[in-house]
């Protein structure tokens, strides 16, 4: 009997530790690229556990990230397969390491999710939304078998509710069905290419940011949207409700104080609160103000959110020499700082953690920059409230997209510039997601500039699309095409220039625009051990040790100076970080290495905020 026992319990031992060891080889990070330090690190029982929603709050909400079943199968088998392939991490994308899997899925497949969620009846007593912070390209949700919504559109979040789907019992299932033609499409892509090479990326393909689930009263707030007016001290605040009942009312705080009672006039409300001797925000003070608001009804609170806005200003005015300057909150501030396209060589467009999403802005601010170009990608909400909290200013990027097969001669104001002509359907999903990307990101401070073309990459109708932008937010300035072909509209010329830097003509364009370079530098230097490939790296110049970089970015920069005077207004220089084969980095990609000396570096990048400019 004793022995007996004994071999039970060691058997049960081995059963134990064999369970243990499958599920902890259920998910492991795939490829055999370079990864970051918070990668190597990462709890992929909780990835991304953060509130994912920093600009509308609430206590009640459910993490949905982890461990899904994914399958990928022929686009012409439309049905959710019966037998999944295996484990995928989310919110990682399916070709990234972190995901676990690292495949490339392409415009003739389609990826499915599938996942087991607990709701318990307590948590219905209102609504249950689910949330999808980013999904590329074309998602279709199921719940319970049930089709709950379609998305299309790979950078702007979006949710369904889905009381209705749900069943009685605890247990839910979720399925999500992707199709993502990425290059080979006429959606937006940014730098996505399915086969990467050259200033063209890895594909990125499904969840790429987090999901998770929220509940709230029947009737709760949906959106907010705060712009400040530095100039008549007051908040302009509108709120938008799901539904109303006669009397209702909005209760309005400011940091932690009665600021205002509205009786709700709609399903949007729309007032102005006074704001007397606001504290302005900017890179050197990012003060910010907490808000929040409360829908109530015969006295008791029926939903509530936090949030907070910035008072801030951005515009343009002449200087004394009659040239366009960039002013921030009324008064002249050159804006310097690095394109950074957010790309992760284990998470691709998903940072490992929200520890690492922030370390690229410390650290941007650390070196010498106050602002940050968001070249062709959009980032978590929560990225942006880091740069609010920080106090960097952000030039928005839309993701480029269309094939440009299709190109129609159209002079712009250079008398050299092209236009594509998009097919109806490819300019209505551009302005679609346009719209969504800038009304999701609308109440971020830190963003200043809106930037609707890259180059001339799938650029068209630009004056059009210019005024568009700017009448859709007049808070911002829009800088039409970075770099692009030039045309009429908008608020800033923006020339590109490899390696050096230069800038537009003031006499001939100074009266009308704000005059910036929009990308120059490049410099390369590949570090051994932290490249993405071996082999086929590149820079626009490449050097082959720290010294000789350093030299020549100090050499570059010296020149601005004199450029400011003139009449430049602000400056991009190339890049944050390392991009796969591209090793023009002031960092790796994996950002273990600062390539160039920190102090240094930094002195040389604070002399360009001392250049005087005396405004009109």
């Amino acid at each position: 009997m004793g022995i007996s026992m004994t071999r039970y319990f060691l058997a049960l031992i081995c059963l134990c530790a064999f369970t243990f060891n499958l599920r902890a080889q259920e998910w492991k990070p795939a490829g055999g690229h370079i990864q970051t330090s918070w990668g190597e690190k990462l709890d992929y029982k909780k990835p991304l556990p953060e509130y994912p929603r920093p600009q509308l709050t609430r206590s009640s909400w459910k993490n949905l990230n982890g461990l899904w079943q994914y399958a990928i199968v022929p686009k012409t088998l439309e049905k959710q397969p019966q037998t999944m392939e295996g484990s995928i991490l989310v919110p990682f994308a399916v070709e990234s390491s972190l995901s676990g899997v690292g495949r490339t899925v392409g415009k003739d497949s389609l990826l499915w999710y599938t996942t087991q969620i607990e709701i318990p009846v307590s948590q219905r007593k209102g609504r249950v939304l689910l949330h999808f912070g980013a999904v590329d390209w074309q998602c279709t949700v199921f719940v319970n078998g049930q089709q709950a919504g379609i998305h299309e559109g790979g950078y702007d979040p979006f949710s369904f509710d889905i009381t209705p789907l749900l069943s009685k019992n605890k247990m839910q299932s979720i399925s999500v069905k992707v199709w993502d033609p990425t290059n080979d499409g006429p959606q937006p892509v940014g730098k996505q290419m399915v086969n990467a090479h050259g200033i063209w990326y890895t594909s990125v393909t499904g969840i790429w940011q987090t999901v998770w689930l929220e509940m709230v009263p029947t009737d709760y707030i949906i959106a907010t949207r705060q712009t400040p007016d530095i100039d008549q001290e007051q908040l302009r605040l509108s709120v938008q409700l799901n539904n109303f009942s006669a009397g209702d009312q909005l209760k309005v705080s400011i940091g932690g104080e009665q600021a205002i009672t509205k009786n709700v006039a709609g399903i949007n409300t729309a007032f102005t609160i006074p704001i007397k001797n606001p504290k302005l925000w900017s890179p050197d003070s990012p003060y910010l103000y907490d808000l929040s608001i409360a829908l109530v009804r015969k006295g008791k609170v029926a939903d509530q959110v936090g949030t907070y806005f910035a008072m801030r200003k951005i515009s343009s005015a002449k200087d004394v020499n009659g040239v366009k300057r960039i002013l921030l909150n009324n008064k002249f501030q050159f804006q310097f700082g690095p394109l950074d396209q957010g790309w992760w060589p284990d998470g691709l467009y998903t940072a490992p953690t929200d520890e690492a999403l922030r370390f690229d802005i410390d650290k941007t601010k650390e070196l010498g920059f106050n602002m940050i170009r968001k070249h062709v990608k959009v980032e978590p909400a929560r990225w942006y409230a880091h740069c609010d909290k920080i106090g960097m200013l952000v030039w928005q990027d839309m993701p480029n997209g269309d094939d440009g097969s299709n190109w129609e001669p159209r002079p712009g104001i250079d008398g050299l510039g092209t236009e594509m002509e998009r097919t109806p359907a490819s300019e209505n999903i551009y302005r679609k997601e346009w719209s969504a990307i800038r009304n999701a990101l609308y109440n971020f401070p830190s963003i200043v500039v809106w930037v609707p073309f890259n180059e001339a990459w799938g650029q068209f109708k630009t004056t059009e699309i210019a005024k568009w932008t700017a009448e859709e937010d007049a808070s911002r300035l829009v800088n039409s095409a970075s770099g692009g072909n030039f045309y009429d509209g908008g608020d800033i010329l923006d020339l590109h220039n490899y390696p050096e830097p230069a800038m537009p003509s003031p006499k001939l364009f100074g009266e009308k625009y704000a005059l910036v370079l929009g990308e120059f530098g490049g410099l390369g230097l590949p570090v051994n051990d932290h490249v993405w490939t071996p082999k086929e790296n590149w820079g626009y110049q490449t050097f082959t040790n720290e010294e000789e970089l350093f030299k020549r970015y100090d050499e570059l920069v010296k020149r601005i100076p004199a450029m400011i005077k003139k009449g430049l207004s602000a400056a991009i220089y190339t890049q944050t970080t390392d991009v796969e084969n591209e090793t023009n980095g002031i960092f790796t990609y994996d950002r273990k290495i600062l390539k160039m000396p920190e102090a240094k570096f930094r002195e040389t990048n604070q002399a360009l905020y001392n250049v005087p400019v005396a405004i009109h």
